[in-house]
């Protein structure tokens, strides 16, 4: 029986040869995100049957670079023959929204003389289909069939939530988090204004730059940003940097044969080892052209790496006055939230510390983490039936030392109204014996609650136990989503541990509902047990299963109680006062969806 092979994938393999390299016989960056660009594009017209252009492409960190193989004659001296690297890419779409979609593309590249391979990096680009006279089209939705592709199809919207907000959450951190200076702690003392690494280039565009559609092909302009951005690190360094991130290419605009491009870079910060360069991209028909427009931008970060391969200390910038202030202190907001970033989404499930701290810089990403990890958790196969009865099914799963178990059960009641119930903590003990009470903490915004709960269970230790609870709650993204209600410990330093209460920790767990029929919802809990009480749970499968079962039928009758208070619909219209949520689905028009 032949595997599925999803409609929309397609594999690239190029073969690096000395044209692609730079000066250091590594593959070029520019090259790869040409050719990273020609993939994701080939994947998004599979699905749109039309043409597509590239709208942005998220945050890539680089996992290895890609070294050319020298090739040795017997004449050299050495009787070895090896060929060049190959970098094979693939690239499929993850899910389509309104005239935009999501495509997820995976470098990874081969040693063809020992046949090793290692990735390189993954990277998420948002295309946008176009009919004629440059008309969006309204895509046909996508339907994901392994457990990847649901797991990538759920978890792109929580991406492309974080895109539309990440313009307010360096904003936010800029207002809200005061610069502190790196320099006092650095060995080299060599101070370089900003403005020696300034760097401008002129582009004139021609037909071999312009894709199958006469607009400037995207990956060329992303390659040509890189190399500004090379030559402006360089200026600060006086070496050869390495590229080691970039931070979402942006276009605002198209640019066709004719035009003329004005690239702009400059290091906006110099941090102890790495460097953010800012570049822009500005397009113009004629050179007396007075207005310019806006085409794209980009943050890169650079290292300089020594004869060991490790990080050099770096000069000190001295920021040019006015915007060039301005932009040293969003080059180290944006550090902070890529360090956070990487702290909470990069790692491993089980290196994932239960609790991860709290702060203004990080909310959008570990509220990102919250909803992914449970979204990933729904889409695993494999569940197994435990208990079942007439109303309520209980399922586990035994996963990467982690037993997660799923309660279901279906509930006469409106789904939204069930979802506004049980995404509200104050009211859990209504129903569940386990919780004394909780107390509103903060209130991020609309969808994410900080609260601290107390538990009737006592632990080891003889006291009650006290959590700190993350609830993200999403409404669906389109039809067919699921409500999703996500929970996770985070630390709160206005709430630090308590000596009379022993604190808990929740790494993963939450509900997801769907709307069966009018009045008629599915309520799932899912729950991932981490190792410290796995082998608890093991041994008392049983009793847990009386336990969630008779937890089951008091939030069924909870929900039913609830299902026509209207003081529920009220308090929420009073929550979303607090923020107007311009990302929420509802709120967006067919075109905000398509950067």
């Amino acid at each position: 029986m032949e595997s599925h092979r999803n409609a929309t994938e397609v594999q690239m393999s190029q073969l690096v040869l000395p044209c692609h390299t730079n000066y250091r016989g590594e593959l070029s960056i520019g090259q790869l995100l040409k050719w990273i660009d020609t993939a994701a594009c080939l994947s998004a017209e599979r699905h749109a049957g039309c043409p597509c252009v590239t709208a942005s492409v998220d945050d890539i960190y680089f996992e290895h670079t890609i070294r050319l193989l020298h090739i040795k004659f017997p004449w050299e001296g050495k009787n070895e023959t090896c060929v060049g690297q190959v970098v094979n890419i693939k690239a499929k779409v993850n899910r389509a929204f309104n005239s935009s979609m999501e495509v997820g593309v995976q470098v990874s590249y081969e040693d063809l003389c020992n046949g090793e391979q290692w990735n390189v990096c993954k990277a998420y680009a948002t295309f946008v289909a176009q009919g004629k006279s440059n008309a969006k089209i309204r895509l046909k939705p996508l339907v994901p069939q392994t457990e990847e592709e649901k797991t990538e199809y759920s978890i792109a919207a929580e991406r492309r939530r974080m895109r539309l907000a990440h313009t307010d959450t360096i904003k936010g951190l800029v207002t809200n988090s005061p610069v502190q200076p790196e320099h006092e702690n650095r060995d080299c003392n060599t101070v370089v204004p900003a403005e020696k690494t300034r760097v401008e280039s002129v582009e004139l565009i021609l037909p071999p730059h312009a894709n199958h559609q006469g607009n400037t092909f995207g990956g060329q302009i992303m390659a040509w940003m890189e190399n500004v951005a090379t030559i402006a690190a360089s200026r600060l360094c006086h070496a050869h940097p390495t590229l080691k991130t970039i931070e979402m290419f942006h276009f605002r605009g198209p640019s066709q044969v004719g035009d003329r491009l004005l690239f702009k870079a400059i290091v906006n910060n110099a941090f102890k080892n790495s460097m953010e360069v800012g570049v822009c991209v500005e397009a113009y028909r004629h050179e007396m052209e007075v207005s310019r427009r806006h085409i794209n931008s980009a943050f890169m970060t650079f290292v300089v790496l020594d004869a060991e391969g490790q990080p050099r200390t770096l000069p000190v910038l001295k920021p040019e006055s006015g915007d060039g202030e301005r932009r040293f202190k969003e080059a180290s907001a944006r550090k902070k939230i890529r360090l956070d970033r990487k702290y909470v989404t990069s790692c491993k499930q089980t290196e994932v510390p239960l609790s991860v701290p709290w702060d203004q810089s990080n909310k959008v990403y570990l509220s990102y983490n919250n909803v992914t990890a449970l979204k990933t958790l729904v889409a695993k196969a494999n569940w197994v039936l435990a208990f079942e009865t007439d109303k309520v099914r209980m399922y586990t799963l035994e996963e990467d030392k982690f037993l997660s178990i799923r309660i279901e059960m279906t509930v006469c009641i409106d789904t939204m109204q069930a979802f506004l119930l049980l995404s509200d903590l104050q009211r859990r003990h209504e129903w569940d014996q386990h919780y004394v009470n909780a107390e509103l903490v903060q209130q991020v915004d609309k969808d994410d609650m900080i609260y601290r709960v107390i538990s009737q269970t006592i632990s080891d230790e003889n006291k009650p136990q006290d959590f700190v609870i993350l609830v993200s709650r999403r409404k669906p993204c389109s039809k067919g989503d699921p409500y999703v209600v996500a929970f996770r410990s985070v630390t709160l330093p206005t709430h630090p541990a308590d000596p009379e209460y022993t604190r808990g920790e929740t790494l993963c767990s939450g509900f997801c509902l769907w709307k069966e029929k009018d009045e008629l919802t599915k309520v799932s809990y899912y729950y991932q047990a981490t190792p410290a009480v796995l082998t608890y749970i093991t041994a008392y499968i049983a009793g847990l299963s009386s336990s969630f079962h008779s937890t089951f039928l008091a939030c069924e009758q909870f929900l039913l109680k609830n299902k026509d208070d209207d003081s529920v619909r009220l308090q929420n219209l009073s929550l979303c006062s607090l923020s107007p949520d311009s990302l929420s689905p509802d709120n967006l028009s067919p075109d905000t969806d398509t950067i």
